[in-house]
């Protein structure tokens, strides 16, 4: 039984582990330490095994930093855990540091004022420990989600962690923001403190209790040249690419190496990641043409050649990854860190038949045509042509990353109950999810005449589907305008994230 089942104030899910944990404090202030040992007893509470020192079962290492001190990479956990510990894994790090409402708002105004510069001004985003062409990484950012993905990947520099737990209190903690890989920063109220610790540990736990799943494998022969350069879906991609670009679907891929110089990364960081990816059908390979991993190599999705696409054909039976078939002649990278989402997204919904060509008269397909994932939003949308479905609650307050075996089921659940998508004659073309602290994931049926992701990007232009930077924290409903238009709303309950930070930026500069 789910030790964790009855205990937490939101839905838990139900693949939670008992997890291990130890705490190495480094430097610290009242605030932060006294976050960090709460959350050690309310673990330790929960069945949580809290050891004094870290050994081969630990899971997690909780440490402190301080606001604006950049830690040097030679004593920073994430890069030296292993040796210091003798250990054979990499335990996740959690670092808590904590600002006080004063020093947040005035770095919030900082950011706001900075970020409206155009073109940037690097000077303004010169800060210690971050290497001089950080600015472009934090302008850039800071342009898509606002100053507090700013304030994030320069507190993440500067404490060398990537998972962050960024207290706001000077003499006790007024609320909490969660920081991850993707900029992911789901706040957490501290008016009551059992619940505040409940989250916070229901975050940490979520973390680690899923894996990832980008061990992908290759099989079968190469698929011929000849069979490759006769489809058409690979130029459809590119075609796509250059489509969404105009859009601005993607943002520039963050290069880790631009934030800070250190000698070399560990090996659960790699020194780039893109953000997004997608994928289209192809009948005559049965499976999905998708873009290939920014983690390899840098690709820019607005400009795709052959060589970054592949070819994806299954899952693999222990789901640890993606089965993967090369290409004849060609770069043959792996698949994006999303692939097994790609594929599984079919598995609980119908096929539909489409009509052949030559000697093949028709094709068993999925219903699903084209899927897009990218770290977006959605404003509003037109229920009569696309249809909204819903996570499983517990993905709402409990968010989770990127490659996971987590995210893939939940983004299978979520397209499984579309009705779109179980009924042919549903009007509707598109289906999307929205994924809280992560992004969207889009998928297109087939439609006669349209290329890949053409309705997708026709219904952008027209604003059917409103695309926007910001990406929903928490729970969220879309409601009907009088216009009949869906529109995003927040809960109350879990706003703060941008919505707060933006109040606080007017407030401020009213009082000024």
């Amino acid at each position: 039984m789910n030790l964790m089942q009855h205990t937490h104030k939101h839905p838990s899910h139900a693949w939670w582990k008992t997890i291990s944990l130890a705490y190495v404090p480094g430097p610290t202030t009242p605030v932060a330490e006294q976050v960090a040992l709460g959350l050690l007893d309310h673990l330790r509470s929960q069945g949580h095994i809290v050891q004094d020192t870290p050994g081969e079962g630990t899971s997690v290492i909780l440490t402190t930093a301080r606001f604006g001190e950049p830690m040097r990479w030679r004593q920073a956990l994430l890069f030296t855990a292993r040796r210091r510990f003798q250990l054979e894994h990499s335990p996740t790090i959690f670092t808590v540091i904590s600002i006080s409402k004063e020093k947040f708002q005035e770095m919030m105004v900082y950011f706001q004022q900075v970020l409206e510069k155009d073109p940037p001004d690097p000077a303004d985003f010169y800060f210690s420990g971050l290497a001089k062409e950080a600015f472009e990484t934090l302008y850039e950012q800071g342009k898509r989600g606002g100053p507090m993905l700013s304030l994030l990947r320069m507190v993440q520099t500067q404490t060398m962690s990537i998972r962050v737990i960024l207290v706001v209190g000077t003499e006790y903690p007024l609320e909490a923001y969660t920081f991850d890989l993707v900029g992911a920063h789901p706040r957490s109220d501290a008016t009551d403190l059992v619940a505040f610790y409940d989250e916070l540990s229901g975050r940490i736990v979520t973390a680690v209790s899923t894996k990832e799943i980008t061990e992908h494998k290759v099989i079968d022969e190469p698929i011929l040249h000849s069979v490759w350069s006769g489809l058409s879906t690979p130029g459809a991609m590119r075609r796509a690419g250059i489509e969404l670009g105009r859009r601005n679907f993607f943002t520039e891929m963050i290069r880790v190496g631009s934030l800070t110089h250190v000698p070399s990364l560990p090996d659960t960081i790699s020194s780039q990641y893109s953000e997004g990816c997608f994928a289209t059908w192809e009948p005559v390979l049965e499976g999905l043409v998708a873009t290939v991993t920014g983690s390899a190599r840098p690709v820019d999705k607005d400009n795709l050649t052959d060589d970054e696409l592949s070819v994806i054909v299954g899952v693999r039976p222990d789901g640890k990854g993606a089965l993967v078939r090369h290409v004849e002649g060609k770069r043959n990278d792996p698949p994006s860190s999303e692939a097994v989402e790609l594929m599984e997204m079919d598995r609980d919904l119908p096929r539909v038949e489409l009509l052949g060509h030559g000697a093949i008269s028709k094709y068993d397909v999925p219903v699903a045509r084209s899927k897009l994932h990218g770290h977006r939003g959605v404003r509003a949308y037109d229920p009569r042509w696309v249809e909204h479905v819903y996570l499983d609650q517990p993905y709402y307050h409990f968010p989770v990353s990127c490659s996971t075996e987590a995210q893939a089921h939940a983004i299978k659940a979520a397209f499984s109950r579309s009705e779109t998508f179980r009924n042919q004659e549903d009007p509707r073309q598109v289906v999307f999810t929205v994924l809280p602290g992560h992004g969207i994931v889009i998928a297109e049926k087939w439609v006669e005449g349209k290329e890949p992701f053409q309705v997708i990007w026709e219904y952008m232009d027209v604003g059917i589907l409103q695309i926007e930077n910001k990406v929903p924290q928490g729970p969220l409903v879309f409601v009907q305008d009088n216009q009949g238009l869906m529109k995003l709303k927040t809960l109350e309950g879990e706003r703060g994230e941008e919505d707060r930070a933006a109040e606080e930026v007017s407030s401020f500069n009213k009082d000024k």
